[in-house]
């Protein structure tokens, strides 16, 4: 199909271009090319850019279409440059390639096959998004508050094409316990790092009574400690991270409440926006995935649906297992069964 082929020459366009989180102008701009090309009519707000389709109708719900277009720096790794749309023996190399150029240029196309369709049951909403990796504020949070309201999303990250119909949210939280500072030698009942470790040991063996069955429990994990300035002196404070991986039965807020109420160090939230997201398994596109013969899941990893209220669907081209890691890379058939399968799966719905 020409659309693919065109579709992969995008994503060649941008692997070559570098595109860190916050620095995506020059990848912006191919895909304002793109919509150029097709004559699509199109915005672009800082680095991230969005189009509606040709007859949106405001009285109609919308879908939301989205995936990101910056990336994580190469790691040492690498044998490969990075910035080298290779081809080889079926694969697309290049960073960028599997998280997430293949989703985003996948959903660009789709929006792309249907964007002057007359009589569709929804308006579709297109969005290139940026600093998804860094969980920045000018990506597609920055977005949300300019573009039509959504009735639900489908988030483009390498899922291949089965349906992550959940996904977990993510809480960091500082805790800092008290202490009274003291040498060493002399008698002292209020250790910070004693007062840390009863904290840590509820932490450990404490269980969320809601367990979702996608996700599984909410889990916590104790991952940095820091207290302490010399082997004689009692410290008056212990610093220690705590990183909770939220189902979707908590928000953040209501897991940090639950935390707090049980330990007595002083708690700080880093953020409390990077929610757990889902969708029903009854909803029309889950259930049209399943007809295509994709499966359900839960995913563990963080994407952009944190960002959002609506209903979300993560879905696309690649496997994540490949995310980040050296030599990054996609399949080309991959690519191109994944707009086939968008296309079958919106067909149904539309």
């Amino acid at each position: 199909m020409e659309l693919q082929q065109k579709a992969i020459e995008l994503l060649k366009k941008l692997i070559v271009t570098p595109s860190f989180s916050g620095e995506e102008d020059e990848t912006a701009k191919h895909i304002c090319n793109w919509f150029d090309d097709h004559k699509i009519l199109f915005t672009r707000n800082d680095n991230n850019v969005w189009a509606t389709n040709k007859h949106f109708d405001k009285n109609k719900p919308t879908i939301l279409l989205n995936s990101h277009h910056d990336t994580v720096k190469p790691n040492s790794g690498y044998t490969n440059d990075p910035f080298e749309a290779k081809v080889e023996d079926g694969k697309l190399y290049g960073l960028g390639s599997n998280d997430a150029g293949g989703c985003l240029v996948s959903l660009i196309a789709l929006f792309t096959h249907f964007y002057a369709s007359e009589n569709l049951k929804y308006n579709l909403l297109m969005a290139a998004t940026a600093e998804e990796e860094s969980s920045g504020p000018n990506g597609l949070n920055s977005l949300l508050k300019i573009i039509p309201p959504i009735e639900f999303a489908v988030v483009g990250e390498p899922t291949q094409m089965n349906l992550a119909i959940a996904e977990k949210g993510l809480l960091v939280i500082d805790a800092y316990a008290p202490g009274v500072s003291g040498h060493a030698a002399h008698t002292n009942t209020d250790n910070a790092i004693y007062n840390a470790m009863d904290d840590i040991q509820w932490i450990r063996n404490y269980s969320f009574s809601k367990v979702s069955e996608v996700l599984g429990p909410v889990k916590m994990s104790v991952t940095q400690i820091n207290a302490g300035s010399q082997h004689n002196v009692v410290p008056a404070s212990c610093h220690f991270v705590i990183d909770v991986r939220v189902n979707e039965h908590y928000s953040n807020q209501e897991v940090f409440e639950i935390i707090n109420d049980h330990t007595k160090s002083e708690l700080k939230a880093r953020s409390f926006r990077l929610n757990s997201s889902s969708i029903p398994e009854n909803h029309p596109i889950v259930q049209a995935g399943i007809t295509l013969g994709r499966t359900t899941y839960g995913s563990p990893t963080l994407s952009d649906q944190a960002s959002l209220s609506c209903p979300s669907l993560k879905l696309g081209p690649g496997d994540s297992t490949r995310s980040h890691q050296a030599n990054e890379f996609i399949y080309l058939n991959e690519i191109e069964e994944g707009i086939d399968i968008y296309i079958k799966l919106f067909e149904t719905i539309l």
